[in-house]
């Protein structure tokens, strides 16, 4: 039924991660158990413990797979000049995030339909998202952007977000590339023409 843990590591790993992200999906967080990961995986519940203890290890696991993308963006925010140079080289990593989101929107739909187990998450510090906001807000705070780039800035993240991210469930059937076409059409109208 199942190899030895640990005889294919990080692909019995990613594998977990995958059906517990399909699982989470479909049923929901609080209605999957780890025997359904296991059953679906078609290994023992001792073998899917060898990877992950307790089934919030898989949550934690995949929330943090989206902090990632906040983390970068920031990063590279945070490596550019304070005040005009940050808002310049915006829009090309608005860009970036919406080709993640594109790239994730399975993982954006999870979230989606699991907000009060990503929510328990991060109030108790588990999930990292309140970092990538405390980060961005500081950025958004610098007196050395002007206003209206920072507002530019909080409104394509607001764009972004909302449509990939709090909306996912709404545009589940628009075809990827349309819906990243769309995106970038309302962030345009954000971003002055030279």
């Amino acid at each position: 039924m199942s190899r030895p843990p640990g005889s294919q590591g990080p692909q019995t790993r990613e594998r977990i991660l995958a059906v517990a992200q399909e699982l989470f999906t479909q049923q929901g967080y609080e209605k999957t158990s780890l025997r359904d990961i296991a059953e679906r995986l078609q290994i023992t519940k001792a073998a899917l413990y060898h990877y992950f203890e307790r089934k919030e290890e898989i949550l934690i696991e995949l929330h943090l797979r989206l902090q990632e993308l906040g983390a970068n963006v920031l990063d590279e925010l945070e490596a550019a000049p304070d005040g005009p140079a940050r808002a310049a080289i915006w829009p090309r990593l608005a860009n970036e995030m919406i080709d993640f989101m594109v790239e994730n929107r399975a993982l954006l739909l999870l979230h989606n339909r699991n907000r009060n187990a990503f929510e328990s998450l991060d109030a108790r510090g588990l999930g990292g998202g309140r970092d990538v906001e405390a980060r961005f807000e500081r950025i958004l705070s610098s007196s050395a952007i002007p206003l209206t780039e920072r507002v530019r800035m909080a409104a394509m993240v607001g764009v972004i977000t909302e449509v990939f991210g709090e909306s996912a469930a709404a545009f589940e059937d628009v075809p990827h590339e349309q819906l990243a076409g769309l995106v970038r059409e309302a962030i345009a109208l954000l971003v002055p023409t030279s």
